[in-house]
């Protein structure tokens, strides 16, 4: 944990950080690999996390240079303004990635098919200012939305492949025990959208891989454990993460399919979320010690 020394040192951010890291596959080619959390301002991460004296507004840049990615929540309840993007892509270092949460209003509907004025809406307010720092987008569905295959895929046909030129890449959150089914991940295939690894937590798990990428949220830190899992938990995920990099699912996460066609390299996107939060931020950088 970063420990204040001084008022000097402890309100700047450390100026050298890890790059992602780079697992090879079986191929011979290399997936990176971000580690991070969601979201960056929490009290009570004041202390175990930023230094005492850090002013709140550099909080992002103290976060992204220690971390290889970041979540961005609020864009989950709401449309963020361009300025925002602009800001949050100055502050951070060029090898850092956000993944943002959609808009619930394009989510929490009951008829998906209609969510496509939303989703534009979303896409025009200012997201693309994040450059080359735009990662995936976590589409998150309430755990009350059952599968509904027709409506579903004409959900996935209205998330964009690019915009302007820029490639885009699409995660699926799904919390209700109908999407563990076959044909569900067929159609998660079909049009390459990731499904969100929930682990470690009250939800379903689905670690089929359906995408170039994966997206993976972990939930279980305590208090317990100084860094939010204990040594032996930690160890296990970063070789969990390894093999899902190298494009194979390790045997111990639960699938609802037959494996993908081939092993190819996948990025891999992991974000420790929920729990214990005040440890969250210890138990993704422990992660990226061990990676």
């Amino acid at each position: 944990m970063p420990v204040a020394k001084s008022a000097k040192e402890s309100s700047q951010p450390r100026a050298t950080r890890k790059a992602p890291a780079k697992t090879p596959s079986r191929s011979g080619s290399s997936a990176r690999i971000r580690i991070g959390i969601g979201g960056w301002t929490y009290a009570p991460w004041r202390g175990p996390f930023y230094p005492e004296n850090l002013p709140q507004s550099r909080e992002l840049e103290y976060a992204s240079r220690h971390l290889t990615s970041i979540e961005i929540n609020g864009t989950f309840y709401g449309l963020q303004k361009p300025a925002s993007y602009e800001k949050w892509y100055q502050e951070t270092p060029d090898d850092f990635v956000f993944s943002l949460k959609a808009p619930r209003y394009a989510t929490n509907r009951k008829v998906l098919a209609e969510a496509g004025e939303t989703i534009e809406r979303f896409f025009a307010s200012g997201v693309l200012l994040l450059k080359q720092k735009l990662g995936p987008i976590n589409w998150q569905f309430a755990p009350t939305k059952k599968f509904d295959r027709d409506d579903f895929e004409a959900f996935l046909k209205l998330l964009p492949a690019s915009i302007e030129g820029q490639a885009l890449r699409h995660a699926v959150e799904v919390r209700h025990d109908s999407f563990r089914t076959p044909e569900f991940i067929a159609l998660a295939r079909r049009h390459k959208v990731a499904v969100v690894l929930a682990a470690d937590s009250e939800y379903p798990q689905i670690a089929d891989l359906t995408a170039p990428f994966v997206y993976a949220r972990i939930m279980g830190t305590r208090d317990t454990h100084a860094k939010g899992y204990s040594t032996k938990a930690l160890g296990a995920w970063a070789e969990r993460v390894r093999q899902l990099a190298a494009g194979t699912t390790p045997d111990d996460l639960e699938t609802c399919a037959e494996p993908a066609a081939n092993a190819a390299a996948r990025d891999v996107y992991l974000y420790v979320i929920s729990g214990f939060k005040e440890r969250n931020p210890a138990a993704a950088m422990a992660l990226i010690q061990k990676l």
